[in-house]
């Protein structure tokens, strides 16, 4: 696995964290324009770093179809937010003390090298300074995110439906 240094996220990835959320999200087999709510990756700083965190995956070398994701400090491979629950997406479930999961995305060149697993547990150690617990949400069809959360301890605590789409609802108490 190449090594990631995990970072907060700063204006200047802006163009890197869309082109890594629209790629990943194509590849996993989903229109980027059906989802509700993308403009929180338009305005990162403003949604996510006063009452959350986003943070971003830099590895030093880009792979093949990776230029579009280039840093000031790197490339961009792995990116993910969180959110107090009741900040959320209006057809979210809101849970007192706890937070979202919002955006977690991996390069698909990188996909199956463990660091969506790496992104995840950074995750849950910023959210644990702040929260008791992390809610996760992720369409049925994106097999490998439903075995990630699944693996690292989430618990299945509902399903719904977003107009196509099959949603999973994942839930795990930190600390």
């Amino acid at each position: 696995m190449t090594e990631l240094n995990f970072r907060r996220y700063r204006p200047g990835d802006a163009d890197p964290v869309w082109h890594l959320h629209e790629w990943a999200l194509e590849e996993a087999g989903t229109d980027p324009a059906d989802l509700p709510g993308v403009n929180d990756l338009r305005a990162v700083k403003a949604t996510y770093l006063d009452d959350g965190d986003f943070v971003v995956g830099i590895a030093a070398e880009a792979r093949r179809d990776e230029r579009r994701l280039r840093t000031d400090d790197g490339v961009l491979v792995a990116m993910g937010g969180f959110l107090p629950s009741e900040a959320g997406h209006e057809d979210e479930r809101a849970v007192a003390g706890a937070a979202e999961l919002h955006r977690m995305r991996v390069a698909p060149t990188r996909q199956g090298s463990g660091h969506g697993r790496v992104l995840l547990e950074t995750l849950e150690k910023r959210a644990a300074a702040g929260f008791d617990r992390l809610l996760a949400t992720t369409a049925a069809r994106q097999a490998a995110a439903v075995e990630l959360y699944e693996s690292a301890g989430y618990d299945r605590v509902g399903a719904s439906a977003y107009g196509e789409y099959e949603l999973r609802h994942f839930e795990k108490r930190l600390g």
